[in-house]
């Protein structure tokens, strides 16, 4: 089967990752995390001081400083997926908090950001062979890539799912403060200036609300066939 490039766009908490990483370990392709690479940004502004209580972000200072944020990935064997890095430290536990997903679609709309990171996606997968999933990796990314699907499911169930997330990791999650955040982000993500989320033309749509994860690979591997022959 010849080399292609998988983009996968869709609404927040719909189960990207999830199966952009199980078909890159299943075909041996690269997997990258673009939403990982935004919330990695916002972390670095979190700690950083740059984003105030009241959601206002110091973009000159941030602006001034993303050449100091060094994002990368580490294949994790124990969980056999990768792990976010920020400049050498795993950070894939912290951007995975409801305190960057709160702030992280302000950031990535931040076309100095999206700037940044899209060109750095676009060289990880100039060699196709690559599964990369995000907001806009179909239509700003890899507008020629050879599969594009975009993923949506209903806002409670999204919203179901990350509060099972969060509470099967230990962490704390209160539904009502999630399913906020889900509607909020969509709104966001829909409505930016720069590379808003839409659906390519050609993309196809996958509605997974009630998929399980089973079912919802395995329909991703059968379009990857009819598109790798």
């Amino acid at each position: 089967m010849k080399k292609i490039t998988i983009a996968i766009d869709g609404h927040s908490s719909c189960g990207k990752s999830t199966m952009a990483k199980d078909l890159a370990r299943r075909i041996n392709y690269i997997y990258i995390d673009t939403g990982a690479m935004y919330r990695t940004v916002t972390l670095y502004a979190l700690r950083n001081g740059m984003i105030a209580a009241d959601g206002t972000i110091d973009t000159e200072r941030l602006q001034q400083q993303m050449d100091s944020i060094k994002i990368s990935f580490a294949y994790n064997q124990a969980t056999g997926r990768p792990d976010t890095y920020l400049n050498g430290e795993c950070v894939e536990k912290e951007i995975r908090t409801i305190e960057v997903s709160s702030c992280v679609s302000p950031i990535a709309a931040l076309p100095f950001v999206r700037e940044q990171l899209v060109k750095q996606q676009q060289d990880m997968g100039r060699e196709k062979g690559v599964v990369m999933d995000g907001r806009d990796i179909g239509t700003n990314v890899f507008p020629d890539a050879e599969l594009k699907i975009f993923v949506t499911a209903d806002a409670k169930v999204r919203a179901q799912r990350r509060y099972d997330e969060l509470k099967g990791k230990g962490m704390e999650a209160d539904y009502d403060e999630i399913y906020k955040n889900v509607v909020e982000r969509d709104y966001i993500d829909s409505h930016r200036e720069t590379a808003p989320l839409r659906k390519a033309e050609d993309a196809l749509v996958l509605d997974n609300s009630t998929m399980t994860i089973e079912e919802q690979n395995e329909w991703l591997y059968n379009q990857y066939q009819t598109r790798a022959m």
